[in-house]
C-alpha cells in the first residue's frame, strides 16, 4: 500500500501484527518487521504496536493482557509458539533465517528497503499455498518516492509481481475519512509547489522522480533528514559548539530572518533560528550572542537589509564574511569541468556535492518540511560557456509564491570563503 504522508500506515502494520500473532499463537509463526532505517522502528512502529496492544479488548480474545516482562518487549512480542521481532533492513540473512509453518513479513517505509531484504523474503514464499500447511504473506507499506526499486515494481505491477495485491491511497479519501485536512493540502501546495516531487510523493501518494534541471534531489535530503534524527536519538547534540553561521536576513512582509547554526568541525545543522519583522539592530544583536558565545563565524547576506547586519558586526570587531550572491564566482565544480555564473551558484553547488550521497559526507539537516520544500525548489542550467547557473531568489519566489529563506541560509552555512584570485 502507498498512500499520502499522515494517512496511518503505521498504525495499520501494527494492528497486523497484533492480529497474526493472535490469531495463529498455538501454531509455529513468526513475524519479522523491517524498515527503510532502524529509527522507523524504534521510534514508531514498535512503539505503534505497544499503543494497539493497550487499546485490546481482552476478555473478547480470551487471554490476559501481554506481560511486560516476558512477552511484550521493547522490539519483540514472545507469545507461546511464536514471536514477532525487528530486523535492521541491511541485514538480509537474518531475514531468510526466519522459519515457520505461519509467516508474515512487515515491511515499513518500504520504498528505499534493500533489494537483498526483499529476496531474502522471498524464499519463505516457496513453500507456502493452499495444497501445504505452509502460510506466508508480506505487509509493505510505504510513502512513494522515485519511480525505482522493489516497492516500486511491487505496485506498478511489473511482470513477476501479480501475485501482490496493491492498493493505492488517494489523497482525497484521506481527506474524505479525515485523516489529512484540505488545510493541510493547500498549505504544502503553496509550500512546496503542485508540480513538485516532494509534493506528489507526501501529498498525492504517487511515485516522482526529481526534476531533472532541479540542484537537489528530494532523495538526498531525505537522508540527511534521517541521519539528524539518528543522531537526535543517540544523543549526540550533547555540549556543542558551532563554526559557522548562515545568516538569511528577512526583507520584508511575510519573509524570515533565519539562522542555520553548523555544528564545528561537523557537515551537520543543529538548527535554524527564525524570526520575523524584527530591525537590523535586533537581528545583529541575537547574531553577535551566538559569535561571542561561539567564538565562530557568521556568512551573511548582503544584498538588501542584510548589508546593515554585517556592517555593525564587522564594526564590532567579530568574524564575519559578506555573501554576496550576485558577486563573481572563481571556484569549480567538484569534476573541474563547470565554472559559476556567481557565488549563489557556487554555494547551491557546494552544498549539492555535500549531499550526493556518493561523496560519504553524513549531512545532517533538521526535518523541517519547510526547508527540506526550500532546498528542492531551485532549478540550475549551463549557460553557453559552460558556467553554473541557480536559479534566482526572486524568480522562485515568482514560481512558488514564497521566499526559500531557510535553504539560503544553509547554504550559506556551509559556504567556506576561498582565497582570491584562485580557481580550485
Amino acid at each position: 500500500m502507498r498512500s499520502p504522508h499522515g494517512v496511518g500506515k503505521t498504525a495499520l502494520a501494527a494492528q497486523t501484527v497484533l492480529w497474526f500473532a493472535l490469531t495463529r499463537d498455538e501454531e509455529d509463526w513468526k513475524i519479522p518487521t523491517t524498515a527503510s532505517a532502524w529509527r522507523q522502528l524504534s521510534k514508531f512502529l514498535w512503539p505503534e504496536i505497544h499503543k494497539w496492544a493497550r487499546k485490546l479488548i481482552w476478555s473478547k480474545i480470551g487471554r490476559s493482557s501481554f506481560s511486560s516482562i516476558t512477552e511484550l518487549l521493547t522490539l519483540n512480542l514472545r507469545l507461546q509458539t511464536g514471536e514477532s521481532f525487528a530486523v535492521a533492513s541491511d541485514v538480509p540473512e537474518l531475514i531468510e533465517g526466519a522459519h515457520a509453518d505461519k509467516l508474515l513479513y512487515v515491511f515499513d517505509e518500504a520504498k528505499v528497503i534493500p533489494e537483498k531484504t526483499w529476496d531474502a523474503a522471498e524464499g519463505a514464499f516457496s513453500g507456502a499455498g493452499k495444497e501445504t500447511k505452509v502460510e506466508a504473506f508480506a505487509l509493505a507499506i510505504s510513502t512513494p518516492g522515485e519511480p525505482l526499486g522493489r516497492f516500486y515494481d511491487i505496485q506498478t505491477r511489473k511482470p513477476g509481481y501479480e501475485d501482490w495485491w496493491v492498493r493505492h491511497v488517494r489523497k482525497e479519501e484521506a481527506i474524505q475519512q479525515k485523516r489529512i485536512s484540505q488545510e493541510w493540502v493547500e498549505q504544502r501546495k503553496l509550500q512546496w509547489g503542485e508540480k513538485s516531487s516532494i509534493y506528489i510523493n507526501r501529498v498525492e501518494g504517487e511515485f516522482a522522480s526529481a526534476d531533472e534541471d532541479g540542484v537537489i534531489p528530494l532523495a538526498w535530503v531525505e537522508k540527511a533528514v534521517f541521519r539528524y534524527q539518528e543522531l537526535l536519538d543517540s544523543n549526540q547534540f550533547v555540549n556543542i559548539k558551532y563554526d559557522n553561521i548562515g545568516v538569511d536576513v528577512a526583507r520584508m512582509g511575510a519573509d524570515k530572518t533565519v539562522m542555520a547554526l553548523k555544528i564545528k568541525g561537523k557537515f551537520w545543522i543543529h538548527e535554524l533560528r527564525k524570526t520575523v519583522k524584527e530591525d537590523t539592530m535586533q537581528t545583529t544583536g541575537r547574531v553577535s550572542a551566538l559569535l561571542r558565545k561561539h567564538k565562530c563565524q557568521a556568512n551573511i547576506d548582503v544584498i538588501g537589509i542584510g548589508a546593515g547586519v554585517y556592517d555593525r558586526l564587522k564594526e564590532l570587531k567579530f568574524k564575519v564574511f559578506a555573501f554576496n550572491a550576485a558577486e563573481k564566482s572563481r571556484a569549480k565544480d567538484q569534476s573541474k569541468e563547470f565554472e559559476f555564473v556567481n557565488k549563489r551558484a557556487e554555494g547551491w553547488w557546494k552544498l549539492r556535492e555535500l549531499l550526493d550521497p556518493s561523496n560519504n559526507n553524513d549531512v545532517a539537516l533538521p526535518d523541517d518540511d519547510k526547508l527540506i520544500g526550500d532546498l528542492v525548489s531551485p532549478k540550475w542550467t549551463v549557460q553557453s560557456g559552460g558556467k553554473i547557473k541557480i536559479e534566482s531568489k526572486d524568480d522562485i519566489k515568482k514560481r512558488i509564491e514564497r521566499s526559500t529563506d531557510d535553504g539560503d541560509a544553509v547554504v550559506m552555512a556551509f559556504y567556506e570563503r576561498r582565497k582570491p584570485n584562485v580557481i580550485v
